[in-house]
């Protein structure tokens, strides 16, 4: 029998389109309103909303979905201890139902300090999904990398986070090149950047998301609640990553901006696995973090795993059990943009000619 695990999720920001998916079409038709207000001051408990099995062994579910009630906006904005607890309440509900291993999806890892709020359990581990969404955001950057201009300023948005931080010392390992570091908080950010700067690797830091503007790539992880790049944030022809879950790009960017291309970040493809359960994902893919989750279980791993801010060597060992686990997926899914495959020629994420710059400067 294989290690059952479970992951942690919760509402996005349109409450009564999801609460309608997760629990039924009349629920669709409770106002958003009334549902943060039912989250915040009800006993609501933690919800079991999708089971996960392999195809090899359709009857057996290994995986539960466990859906967190409370708003993204609550996640961060509601006193510590009452989010804490609702993430701690779907917790012991993913070990009675038999899980060894619990991931942290979307805000459930920020609200507990990247699992850290969990750390002295010791009847489940506990893992925030970061490495892993850490070394599949880097294979993206390298994917979009090939398609913008030659040495690229990479934006990096969120630097210090969990995420953030991994990928920064991910991508200065193996890569060079011109890095913009943007965070709110200047301390963390001069000493990450102190770190991973060498001759080959320039890199800046900033506080002002304004200085995005001039970047090629722009890789969005933080964990606002609400969109935060804007039009004005971007220059033309910027390829941008959103790596966030809710995401911090707008649709209407799609409209305002249609020379810069967005791409969902964080996808995996998993065609050896059934989820039955809504995630706002086409069938078949998962986020990196679920992934995470999925492989650890799949390694039999005992104990917490990512906490905090992941290692590299925790992404790199990730890279490997999801080599050994090919047979199920586990590799970077085809390019989406706000859900949609991108089906268009790449040409767009060709670099642009220097003439065509000079009439969109003047």
């Amino acid at each position: 029998m294989r290690t059952k695990f479970a992951f942690l999720v919760h509402p996005r920001n349109t409450l009564h389109s999801d609460m309608g998916e997760l629990l039924g079409a009349p629920f669709g038709l409770v106002p958003d309103a009334v549902w943060r207000t039912a989250f915040a001051r009800l006993p609501i408990g933690p919800i079991v909303t999708g089971r996960i099995s392999y195809l090899d062994a359709p009857e057996e579910v290994v995986g539960s979905l466990i859906t967190v009630p409370l708003a993204p906006s609550q996640m961060l904005s509601l006193p510590r201890s009452k989010v804490q607890a609702k993430i701690s309440a779907a917790v012991d509900k993913a070990r009675d139902l038999g899980a060894r291993i619990v991931g942290l999806g979307a805000l459930t890892a920020p609200a507990s300090a990247g699992g850290k709020s969990l750390a002295k359990r010791s009847d489940v581990g506990i893992t925030n999904g970061n490495a892993f969404t850490a070394a599949m955001t880097l294979m993206g950057m390298e994917q979009l990398l090939t398609r913008v201009r030659p040495d690229p300023l990479i934006a990096i948005v969120g630097a210090t986070g969990s995420v953030g931080a991994c990928l920064t010392r991910l991508f200065a390992r193996q890569h060079d090149g011109r890095l913009l570091l943007v965070a709110r908080n200047e301390g963390r950010l001069e000493s990450l950047a102190k770190e991973v700067r060498r001759p080959s690797v320039n890199v800046a830091t900033s506080t002002d998301m304004s200085t995005v503007a001039g970047a090629d790539l722009v890789v969005l992880l933080t964990s606002a609640a609400e969109a935060l790049l804007r039009s004005e944030h971007l220059k033309f022809g910027a390829v941008v990553l959103d790596d966030t879950v809710p995401r911090n790009t707008d649709p209407r960017l799609l409209v305002e901006r249609p020379d810069v291309l967005i791409v969902d970040g964080g996808l995996i493809e998993i065609p050896g696995v059934n989820i039955e359960g809504a995630i706002g994902l086409a069938p078949k893919l998962a986020y990196a973090c679920l992934a995470e989750t999925m492989l650890l279980a799949l390694g039999d791993h005992e104990g917490h795993f990512s906490i905090g801010t992941p290692q590299v060597e925790q992404a790199e060992h990730l890279l490997r059990l999801a080599a050994a686990h090919r047979d199920l997926g586990f590799s970077l899914a085809p390019f989406r943009s706000f859900g949609k495959l991108i089906t268009e020629p790449w040409a767009r994420l060709a670099p642009i000619p220097t003439a065509e710059l000079a009439s969109c400067a003047a």
